[in-house]
């Protein structure tokens, strides 16, 4: 990967980027499981957007006289105990997921992808101590560490979204800084350091356009391990509140009923199955058209 030794950009990087732009789509358009996984995170974002539209029933409100009811021509999926249409919830639900998960991801990957590069240029002592810190974290599982943050700060979005980000971006900044050790030697961030640029210029203009690739690919990868996660906490009591619609949430409430009602239960864990399986097929697809062995870079 090339890289401009003065972060300029012109009409030769213009037409260089669109090239990889079209390159990458054909490499995707030729993947069947990338093509899957998209579509099925595409259509996952437009049930969401379109909530309000393909249903009239509200996600929240209880309903004692319609619960328990099986699929019909009202409930295309049932209701659940509560007399809560369940395809309302489940489509809202998607809302509700996809905003917090990709929300604490976005947080993650942004403060995984500033350590990891701002490790690889300093290097030196600096490193060997973040370093040897990321070790002792990511020790700890995952769900017992989120555990932990959430039954400390309570409960609700913006605490989940912190217990991510705290969580996942020790493990963020091993894969960028990997990748951010391959561009630091090269001739045109050492002639960046040469004319005296800051810290700060070299990473925003030299290092993330040539790691950008991989930074796109872990940002995929984590939020399908971030949703999984999320309905997780919600299952266990620790994530969502009720009657917040989410598909954790879902599972949890409807499971004893599941005889009389399995679609109450069915139906969120088919969202949340299709929509992990389309980021991770999305995530494999990128890494494939971009040429990023996970496995290396994070080593």
């Amino acid at each position: 990967m090339t890289g401009s030794p003065h972060g300029a950009s012109g009409p030769a990087e213009t037409t260089g980027s669109t090239g990889t732009v079209r390159t990458t789509l054909r490499s995707l358009a030729r993947s069947t499981p990338a093509v899957v996984g998209l579509s099925l995170v595409a259509l996952h974002v437009l049930l969401a957007l379109l909530a309000p539209l393909l249903t009239s029933y509200s996600p929240t409100a209880n309903d004692p006289g319609s619960a328990l009811l099986g699929p019909g021509a009202d409930h295309w999926a049932g209701t659940d105990a509560y007399g809560r249409d369940v395809v309302s919830r489940v489509l809202y639900g998607g809302r509700y997921a996809l905003t917090v998960s990709f929300a604490a991801t976005a947080c993650a990957v942004a403060l995984g992808t500033v350590v990891g590069c701002a490790a690889a240029l300093r290097g030196g002592r600096l490193d060997d101590a973040l370093m040897r810190v990321l070790d002792a974290i990511l020790a700890i599982p995952p769900i017992l560490a989120l555990l932990v943050v959430v039954t400390v700060l309570g409960t609700g979005p913006a605490v989940i979204v912190l217990a991510v980000t705290v969580v996942y971006a020790p493990q963020v900044v091993r894969v960028v800084r990997a990748a951010a050790l391959g561009v630091a030697p090269l001739d045109y961030v050492t002639a960046a350091r040469a004319r005296g640029e800051r810290t700060v210029s070299i990473l925003v203009r030299e290092v993330l356009p040539n790691i950008a690739h991989v930074v796109s690919v872990e940002f995929a990868m984590r939020a399908s391990w971030v949703v999984l996660l999320i309905s997780s906490l919600s299952f266990l009591g620790f994530g969502a509140n009720p009657p917040t619609p989410d598909w954790g949430l879902m599972v949890a409430e409807n499971r004893t009923a599941m005889v009389v009602v399995p679609w109450a239960t069915l139906t969120p864990i088919i969202a949340l199955a299709t929509l992990v399986v389309g980021l991770n097929l999305s995530a494999d697809g990128l890494s494939r058209a971009w040429g990023v062995d996970r496995a290396k870079e994070s080593s």
